[in-house]
């Protein structure tokens, strides 16, 4: 008995669309975590850093963790996810999406400790709030760089399937039928 491989592949069409959209979102996460810093020009926590724009990475940071989960929630409810590629895409989107959703509270963390750096008088409390900021900020980003790390993985593994179902395409192909013609150069045309 022959094993049936056309039921385990996912349509190329899918496989190229899903993988678009890893691709978008794993840049939207690295630049978000490139793009969204704490520290000054110096490496130091500014004196008085903006409550409002570490709250705005917070709310930016659950878009984007929402939109993994959306794109994690799709793939799962799809009849790919139980294909043997499937099922490694779902284990890397469940990973990217758990990733993605610790951001947002590191964020706010981080937020909260900036509008209690102004009030605290002491040395060694701002010198705590501060450190307590740096970690929570470089944390925060982390999840995000581990996030598109996952969503990367997935691409890749879609990818990797592109090229088995391609190798199956020449190995199924019927004896005598010739192989497609190459690709004609795509010259200047008149």
């Amino acid at each position: 008995m022959k094993p049936d491989f056309q039921r385990d592949l996912i349509p190329n069409d899918e496989v190229l669309r899903l993988i678009g959209a890893l691709d978008a979102l794993k840049d939207k996460l690295l630049n978000a975590a490139e793009q969204w810093q704490l520290l000054n020009e110096n490496g130091h926590v500014p004196v008085a850093p903006s409550y409002t724009e570490l709250l705005q990475h917070a709310t930016d940071a659950q878009a984007l963790s929402r939109d993994v989960l959306r794109l994690a929630a799709d793939f799962a409810r799809s009849p790919h996810h139980t294909t043997p590629a499937g099922s490694t895409v779902l284990k890397h989107l469940g990973t990217a999406a758990t990733m993605s959703s610790h951001a947002a509270p590191h964020f706010t963390e981080t937020a909260e400790s900036a509008l209690a750096l102004p009030w605290s008088a002491d040395p060694t409390d701002r010198h705590y709030l501060a450190n307590r900021m740096v970690i929570d900020h470089a944390s925060a980003r982390a999840f995000l760089r581990r996030s598109s790390e996952s969503l990367r993985d997935a691409a890749k593994e879609l990818d990797e399937h592109l090229g088995f179902q391609r190798f199956l395409a020449t190995l199924t192909r019927p004896e005598g039928s010739p192989a497609p013609p190459p690709p004609k150069p795509a010259g200047r045309r008149r």
